[in-house]
């Protein structure tokens, strides 16, 4: 199969040729410098080629077996002494130029940065010159291609792994005489299949390996979304070398990550969740099906915190004065994507009353030191699984650690840290073991442009989830750790069915929320859950008003769900359309088919399921049909009735537009009754709004309810619909609910009618929520509501590089609001 890439078009190119090579494993060695604002270092690549090694000596697995019960079983061992320099002086004994490699008869296009830029390929995406395939085809060398994009790579080159002291004992030799290709490839395949247990072990051969020195440079060539390299008479992926170093730099503009200032003014650097995720960090291979593990240095000055997706809560240590080092890992395979980092200066917050740590219902055991107990059999790739770990499967509450700027700390104590314990509880009573060992949470900078983003150990909140009380906090938190099941755990196989992550967390916030509000009833459950669905309806609807028809597909490759090209190489369609940043299809559709399915099962029949399917596909990618034909063969004949794999995809995941079911559900369900306590509010205030200036007599006070903040939300956004409102209602809406101290997604409600209605008095309250609470779930109403405001302050309004500046007319300078991904075609 091949795949036409056009770079006209806003589909996000996969590149990498995974169905030839997969890398097994990333080690990252990066310094990290705030003042150029760049990360500089190498990376380790260590590969796998197609036609998978089988190991036919045991003898291998079981010296590994008896190592490891050293080895493994206490802690991480020291890192091995290589009997060559600091790996930074670490090369081959060619050259090193500054400049990639040229073939003969080839022009030089390095860039200044050392960056060898090809020509051919700078336009756009076109087929290699060169062959990208495991065959041999005439003289031709085997070219891995990587997903790579603003990067500045210098050198590239073979490492010598047989360089590193007791590698014999992935080969069939005493000793190392004579070294050749196919002996490091060989001992390269030997350590990426070494057996779960070992994983201590092969994490330090992987560090001793990737400080070896190098044994010769690598060809390379780069264009706007790859990198490609060859090495020369390496025809297959099987000849090419498997373990190699790229040494590169990262450029300020990169997409992957945003430096900026955090809440105390301090300059910080973060994974932001970009559409073109992490390609612009590290050349890696991007298509979820390359699942890796990684381990990464990362260095920077003394001051600053290093956060990672890593399964260690990291300390730092000190190589030399001014500068810390932390050092994370993971031992189970993830797509590239998930990776993350955050510098910054952070501070861990604790409560003053206890320690994180001490409210985990069970001491965390290593992967080595659990008794694994194997609940089933998994179905994953081999790794350190906590499903078949025992102490895992009880363990509600894992250890967890809260960074944020110190000025955030009383916010952090007063909310944050109190809802963790109950919704991690919450989470395990649905579904059972925590997919991950452990949890830091960080509070990211205000021009964070999402409430939460969900990465393995890690995950990053908006301060926004701090104000107004616990409610938004709570079913933030909620949808961020059903994550670690449902877009980690279980991933999708194809980007495009962005539903089997966002629609699941989704649905299973509400439920999460539910649990871990012990004192609530499960009518008053009930009911919460219900306002709820109604809001989403009221979302969706303007979703499919407001976006393209083809946007609104769940699942818009229809039968080609999953293709790749004969190289491993396809697009995400839409992946690199700005609008779609703003668009909550796949939550909302993915959500209310969900809603539907538990419905027409019963929720203790669907939520059984539901963790049956995660126990039958953690560690493992899926597709939609995974899930729908697993579900059906589940439901009783009685229950089933019309349900089939194909209905529900015409009727939900390959329609635009409101799928029927959910049409003709909305149109016979009575309304509940905490929308209806709003609807009685609402008439309330229109009776105030009618009521004229002057009255002779003093009419007496009208009582309103007390409302929940989802209640709040509604009745907004109904006395939106009014035509006018006066400053009188308005104030007094003010005053009767505490607006400005309500959460962000009542507040933003309360700035729409503020600029809708000119309400002057209360321009303040809309300044400090487009400083403070900007977040993309705001959508176009969100940008609408900042050109509004511009509008009626007289403020020009500078659209430049993603970024929105505020001006008056006599100002002297712009007023920064933050970092705000801005759609093609607003100006």
């Amino acid at each position: 199969m091949d795949i036409q890439l056009d770079p006209a078009r806003d589909d996000l190119p996969l590149m990498a040729n995974t169905s030839h090579i997969l890398v097994k494993h990333y080690v990252l060695d990066l310094d990290v410098d705030f003042e150029s604002q760049v990360m500089e270092g190498t990376i380790v690549l260590f590969l796998e080629d197609g036609n998978r090694f089988k190991k036919q000596n045991s003898s291998i697995e079981e010296a590994c077996q008896s190592e490891s019960n050293k080895a493994c079983k206490f802690g991480m061992p020291e890192p091995c002494h290589v009997s060559v320099t600091n790996a930074r002086t670490f090369s081959s004994e060619m050259e090193y130029n500054d400049f990639a490699i040229c073939s003969k008869g080839e022009k030089d296009t390095s860039d200044k940065d050392g960056n060898h830029d090809n020509q051919e390929h700078a336009s756009g995406i076109s087929s290699s010159k060169y062959c990208c395939d495991t065959g041999n085809h005439g003289n031709e060398d085997f070219l891995l291609v990587l997903d790579c994009c603003d990067l500045s790579v210098l050198k590239v080159e073979e490492v010598d792994v047989a360089a590193v002291p007791g590698m014999e004992k992935f080969t069939r030799s005493p000793k190392l005489t004579v070294v050749s290709e196919e002996l490091r490839n060989q001992i390269v395949r030997e350590l990426v299949t070494l057996p779960a247990d070992c994983w201590r072990e092969q994490l330090d051969y992987y560090a001793c390996c990737s400080q070896a020195p190098g044994c010769g440079e690598l060809l390379f060539d780069t264009d706007r979304w790859s990198l490609q390299i060859r090495k020369t008479g390496a025809q297959t992926a099987t000849d090419f070398p498997h373990a190699i170093r790229i040494w590169y730099k990262t450029k300020p503009e990169g997409r992957s990550v945003t430096w900026t200032s955090d809440q105390s003014d301090r300059p910080c650097v973060y994974t932001v969740g970009s559409p073109i995720n992490n390609r612009a960090l590290f050349p890696c291979q991007e298509p979820p099906v390359a699942m890796s593990t990684w381990q990464a240095t990362v260095r920077a000055a003394a001051s600053f915190v290093v956060l990672m997706s890593g399964e260690n809560s990291a300390k730092p240590t000190q190589p030399w004065e001014g500068c810390s080092s932390w050092y994370y890992y993971v031992t189970m395979p993830m797509p590239a994507s998930t990776f993350t980092i955050a510098v910054g200066c952070w501070t861990e917050m604790k409560l003053e009353t206890c320690s994180s740590n001490d409210l985990a219902t069970e001491r965390p055991l290593s992967p080595s030191e659990a008794d694994f107990r194997h609940v089933g059999v998994c179905s994953h790739m081999e790794y350190p699984c906590r499903f078949q770990n025992a102490s895992a499967a009880t363990q509600e509450i894992i250890p967890f650690r809260v960074f944020a700027p110190v000025c955030l700390k009383g916010a952090c104590q007063e909310t944050l840290l109190r809802l963790i314990p109950p919704c991690l509880s919450a989470a395990h009573s649905v579904l059972g073991t925590h997919p991950f060992s452990r949890l830091d949470v960080l509070i990211v900078p205000a021009s964070f442009p999402s409430l939460g983003m969900a990465s393995p150990h890690i995950m990053f909140l908006s301060q926004s989830i701090l104000t107004g009380g616990s409610h938004l906090c709570g079913t933030r938190l909620c949808h961020e750790i059903a994550h670690a099941w449902f877009g980690l755990a279980i991933g999708a196989r194809d980007w495009t069915e962005e539903w089997l992550s966002e629609g699941f967390a989704t649905h299973l916030e509400d439920v999460f929320w539910a649990a871990a509000q012990q004192q609530l009833d499960p009518r008053e459950a009930r009911e919460q859950q219900e306002l709820r669905a109604c809001l989403r309806w009221r979302r969706l609807q303007d979703e499919m008003r407001c976006s393209p028809e083809e946007m609104q597909v769940l699942r818009p490759s229809k039968d080609k769900t999953g293709h790749t090209s004969d190289s491993g190489a396809s697009v995400i369609k839409h992946g690199l359309n700005p609008e779609k940043i703003f668009l909550q299809v796949h939550y909302l559709k993915g959500y209310f088919l969900l809603r539907f399915l538990a419905k027409r099962l019963g929720d203790e029949t669907y939520f059984s399921f539901l963790r049956k399917f995660v126990h039958t596909f953690h560690g493992q990618l899926i597709l939609s049909q995974d899930f729908l034909q697993m579900l059906l063969e589940n439901i009783p004949e009685e229950k089933r009735l019309e349900l089939s794999v194909e209905n529900i995809y015409q009727d939900w995941l390959e329609s635009s537009g409101i799928p029927k079911p959910l049409q003709r559900e909305r149109r016979a369900g009575a309304e509940c009754g905490l929308a209806r306590q709003v609807r009685a509010e609402v008439t309330k205030w229109i009776q105030v709004n009618r009521r004229p200036r002057k009255r002779k007599r003093r009419a007496k006070a009208e009582a309103f309810a007390k409302l929940l903040p989802d209640q709040l939300v509604l009745l907004l956004e109904h006395l939106l619909e009014q035509k006018t409102l006066s400053p009188r209602t308005l104030q007094s809406l003010q005053r009767t609910y505490h607006l400005h101290d309500q959460d962000a997604e009542v507040r933003h409600r309360w700035c729409e009618l503020i600029v809708k209605h000119k309400f002057t008095k209360a321009y303040n309250s809309v300044q400090s929520f487009l400083r403070e609470d900007q977040e993309r779930s705001q959508r176009d109403s969100f940008i609408h509501l900042l050109l509004a405001w511009g509008t009626r302050l007289a403020l020009t309004l500078d659209i430049k590089g993603g970024i929105m500046w505020l001006r008056k007319p006599s100002a002297r300078s712009t007023v920064h609001i933050s970092v705000l991904p801005f759609p093609r075609g607003w100006s």
